[in-house]
């Protein structure tokens, strides 16, 4: 497996785009299913804001930009969020434990 550098910019770029157009995506697509009125409309943009934002990006670094291989950097970033998420679960959890314990 090879390792790619995060701090490169466009990898960094890429990696920071990405992941906020999959956020405003999940939070939007959350707030669409769940709000009443005026949130439910803010929720819709969310959702169309972070697929506009995505496929922006993905169309602009994808096939046009040789600098860039970004399946490549899309699957190593799923598994470095995912490693971060799995960690920050294991530790909110752990303090929950701890708390509710007390």
């Amino acid at each position: 497996m090879s390792a790619f550098s995060a701090f490169d910019w466009l990898t960094f770029l890429t990696i920071l785009l990405l992941t906020f157009s999959l956020f405003l995506v999940i939070t939007g697509a959350f707030t669409a299913y769940f709000g009443s009125g005026k949130s439910r409309k803010i929720g819709v943009g969310l959702l169309v804001g972070g697929l506009v934002v995505g496929a922006l990006w993905a169309w602009y670094a994808g096939p046009f930009s040789s600098s860039v291989n970004l399946v490549n950097i899309i699957v190593e970033s799923i598994g470095v969020i995912l490693a971060a998420v799995i960690g920050a679960a294991a530790a909110i959890g752990l303090f929950l434990l701890a708390i509710m314990k007390s």
